[in-house]
């Protein structure tokens, strides 16, 4: 039996979730199942369970994203959350971030083939890409480091009183615990531990929040992204 044939067909709950994206999600929900598979971006044992752990807990996700934001999803790897919001949320601009170049060109393929115009593929590492790209509203991840870790890549990302959305498991109260110092020399002014996808999924997804102030990354990327963007506009000049 190949891996293709052991993908489950789409719940009932999809069809609501997707609306007239649900094909397009099918066609993801193989893709993921098939090449995904093969380039070793998902496991062989996850297929069976791609759209209610993967697909369905990462499309709900747009139950706390704002109305027409910029989004960037930091370490997209198989486009997990950020194809599944896409498909669902056509109002919003995404950006997915990833620095493996056989996930890049998985990514690539996948917003090509499903006509994805609103989202972006950028090769590259958080870390790198500041002051490169235009800051933006929202921060997104999902199984990407521990949140502090995560922190110090995605925060600085974010445009003032942004905020990072990351989907985490059981480990969300304490990974957030451990994380307050970081996050508070990051900018961070707020925290909160969201559940999401009431009668889609169970469990429900769990999200941590974390809101900026008006200097994301606090004063220790102050001077590393003035300087990005001077370099920007230097470039722009030439």
């Amino acid at each position: 039996m190949t891996e293709a044939a052991e993908l489950p067909p789409a719940p009932e709950v999809a069809r609501e979730v997707f609306g007239d994206r649900f094909a397009d999600a099918v066609r993801y929900a193989e893709l993921l199942a098939e090449a995904g598979v093969q380039r070793g971006l998902i496991g062989p044992r996850e297929v069976p369970r791609l759209w209610e752990r993967h697909i369905l807990n990462c499309a709900v996700l747009s139950e706390v994203v704002p109305e027409s934001v910029t989004v960037c999803d930091v370490g997209s790897g198989a486009g997990l959350p950020g194809i599944p919001l896409a498909l669902v949320r056509e109002d919003l601009k995404i950006t997915l971030l990833e620095p493996l170049l056989r996930r890049t060109n998985f990514l690539t393929e996948v917003v090509e083939l499903l006509g994805l115009d609103h989202v972006t593929v950028v090769r590259g590492r958080a870390e790198e890409v500041m002051g490169t790209l235009p800051p933006v509203h929202v921060v997104t991840a999902r199984a990407v480091a521990p949140l502090d870790r995560l922190a110090t890549w995605g925060i600085p990302l974010l445009r003032p009183y942004g905020e990072m959305l990351a989907l985490k498991g059981d480990t969300a109260e304490e990974e957030l615990k451990s994380a307050a110092t970081a996050l508070s020399k990051l900018g961070a002014v707020g925290t909160s531990i969201l559940q999401v996808g009431e009668d889609v999924v169970d469990p429900l997804s769990t999200v941590v929040r974390v809101e900026v102030g008006e200097s994301p990354g606090g004063v220790r990327f102050a001077a590393k992204r003035a300087k990005a963007a001077r370099t920007g506009r230097a470039r722009r000049r030439r």
